[in-house]
């Protein structure tokens, strides 16, 4: 013998129908939340764990001052000498660093100018740089101090003049 299924109509079947639907709403929303909970705290802990401290950068530019001096003045378009001063926190000449010194103009298309700066004194670097244009530059420098760390400056140079 075959059974067939059969829908049921009436208020009871409604009630019924009515507690099933608001059974899955409550579990779906459940699952919402336990859904989002658990991203949220594998996202936190990926973020975490991804992260990266800039302890020793902070540490390095807080101990290590660079002053610095571009020569001719008033500086114009070709070659200038960039003069750097590294000291510690107590002033005393900071020797052995490596320096990578990145000129570009405030307006883009331009391309970037690079050099080294080699060391003429305890504590003093000098690089010769070359201005290509008129206008505004902006000098970054790359720092390697002798220890490994790593540290960044960035000075401008306003109004570099037509010769």
């Amino acid at each position: 013998m075959e059974t067939w299924p059969v829908h049921a109509s009436g208020a009871a079947t409604t009630r019924q129908k009515l507690r099933e639907h608001r059974a899955r709403n409550r579990l779906s929303r459940q699952g919402l939340a336990r859904g989002f909970i658990g991203f949220a705290c594998a996202f936190s802990v990926l973020m975490s764990s991804c992260s990266r401290s800039n302890k020793s950068s902070a540490d390095a530019s807080a101990s290590v001052t660079i002053q610095h001096e571009i020569l001719p003045q008033p500086v114009r378009v070709g070659a200038a000498t960039v003069t750097l001063k590294l000291a510690d926190a107590a002033g005393k000449p900071v020797t052995g660093a490596h320096i990578a010194v990145e000129a570009d103009m405030t307006h883009a298309g331009m391309s970037p100018r690079f050099a080294d700066a080699k060391e003429t004194a305890s504590g003093l670097y000098q690089s010769p740089l070359e201005f290509s244009m008129a206008g505004d530059w902006v000098i970054l420098l790359h720092v390697t101090l002798p220890g490994g760390k790593k540290l960044e400056q960035q000075f401008d140079v306003k109004g570099v003049r037509p010769n």
